[in-house]
């Protein structure tokens, strides 16, 4: 934030908000989208009578620690967390008479961990050097929000909430000087999943206009079907009889039981929660293709990956563990092995996601980000981007992907990496079909 912050009412179609204002910028909240019930869609929230508060950061979904911690490092704060979590940030420009670009960010976690409002996906960098207005999305994860349970829960709550928070943009976010007929959506890992997948979602037609998908696990979407309905199967012995009246604790704990039941079924299994085909709001697996070759001519999109983005993966499998340990062979082994899941599960697939957006008439951006520090056994890794797109200095100084000293890195390549992602949402590589290496980009 920048100094002198006082507070200021704006009036959007679904209340009068209190939020954050300094010289620069305006800062909303904690800003309630949809009110959410346990296993339940979720819904809108009323128009407020009174002034509400949208100064302060607003609960996150129930979830367990992250496991790739070791990777990104502790969060510099922690915020409260509860299953009614459907908040999200705006961070606008001051109002100058123009409507400005809109991108709306969905965090990564595998669906299990992460919330949009970390000060990892802080935007006011983005908004202050490209002039957008960015938003920021909690949703349900987990067994909260990406599970069937014949009799207690609908699948793809979690991206039913997604729509939701574009919803609310499309209403909302000329209030703070955004348009709502220039969307971009965009995020990582499981959120450029998500942006995948609302891509082709009933509901979502006309919420936005570009999608950009960083390091989607591409490799294990599809086939899950078997694995989920083990997985619902298993959600039923462990919540009992009466799963409403367990405490949130209790499903955290039946979810590490739920995601064991998934080990069976391979690569999947490394992300075992997520959106299933052929229920709400997605069409069935093979209506998927057809469904993209519908919107590929009307949404551009950037895609790409890191140059080693399964290498923390690899890292932590138990089974690889005895031979990674083994010096001098174990270096090599994580390279070759990180390399082999990288194209499988990132690489290959996304090449493939951009060859086909192509052919069925749109146009495709690709990129490989290998930025990484020296002598760093994690290489450019996944989640190493982030720091360069969003983020205070301050909220990834403990990350190890970053290595010592990342000051320098950070302050020359990532005013160049925001003013590309800016410059797609603003509609400058609609027409072009390109390849990027960053941070060598093509301007340089």
């Amino acid at each position: 934030m920048n100094e002198s912050v006082d507070h200021q009412v704006v009036t959007l179609p679904c209340g009068r908000f209190r939020v954050l204002r300094d010289d620069r910028t305006i800062r909303a909240r904690g800003l309630r989208y949809a009110t959410a019930s346990r296993f339940e869609p979720c819904v809108p929230v009323p128009v407020s009578d009174g002034v509400v508060d949208a100064t302060t950061a607003g609960p996150a979904c129930p979830q367990l620690p992250s496991r790739l911690e070791f990777v990104v490092g502790p969060p510099a704060t922690v915020l409260a967390q509860a299953e009614d979590c459907l908040v999200l940030d705006v961070v606008a420009p001051l109002p100058d008479g123009t409507a400005k670009p809109v991108m709306v960010f969905f965090h990564g976690g595998a669906y299990v961990t992460g919330n949009g409002q970390a000060s990892f996906h802080d935007m006011t960098a983005m908004v202050d050097e490209g002039d957008v207005v960015t938003v920021t999305v909690n949703y349900r994860l987990g067994i909260f929000g990406y599970l069937s349970m014949d009799g207690i829960a609908p699948a793809n709550l979690g991206l039913l909430d997604q729509i939701a928070a574009l919803r609310w943009v499309k209403t909302n976010i000329g209030g703070f000087g955004g348009d709502p007929d220039d969307v971009t959506i965009f995020g990582q890992s499981a959120g450029a999943d998500s942006v995948s997948w609302l891509m082709v979602a009933d509901g979502a037609e006309d919420l936005f206009r570009r999608a950009i998908l960083q390091s989607a696990p591409l490799g294990v979407q599809r086939g899950r079907a078997a694995m989920s309905q083990a997985m619902g199967e298993a959600a039923l012995g462990a919540l009992g009889p009466r799963p409403d009246a367990l405490s949130t604790q209790d499903l955290l704990v039946a979810q590490t039981t739920v995601a064991a039941a998934a080990a069976a079924f391979g690569t999947s299994a490394q992300m075992p929660f997520g959106p299933q085909t052929g229920h709400y709001p997605l069409p069935p697996e093979d209506e998927v293709d057809a469904r993209r070759r519908e919107v590929a001519k009307r949404i551009p999109v950037m895609i790409g990956t890191t140059a080693d983005d399964a290498r923390p993966f690899v890292m932590f499998n138990p089974r690889l563990k005895p031979l990674l340990g083994v010096p001098l062979i174990g270096s090599t082994a994580l390279r070759v092995l990180g390399g082999i899941a990288t194209d499988r599960n990132f690489a290959g697939p996304a090449a493939a996601f951009a060859k086909q957006h192509r052919l069925d008439g749109g146009h495709a951006t690709t990129y490989v980000f290998d930025w990484q520090p020296k002598a760093s056994p994690l290489g450019a890794c996944h989640c190493i981007e982030l720091p360069f797109l969003m983020g205070t200095f301050d909220a990834w100084s403990r990350a190890p992907m970053l290595g010592a000293d990342p000051r320098q890195a950070l302050a020359e390549l990532g005013p160049r990496m925001r003013r590309l992602w800016c410059d797609f949402a603003k509609g400058a590589r609609d027409d072009l079909d390109e390849h990027l290496v960053l941070p060598r980009m093509a301007d340089d």
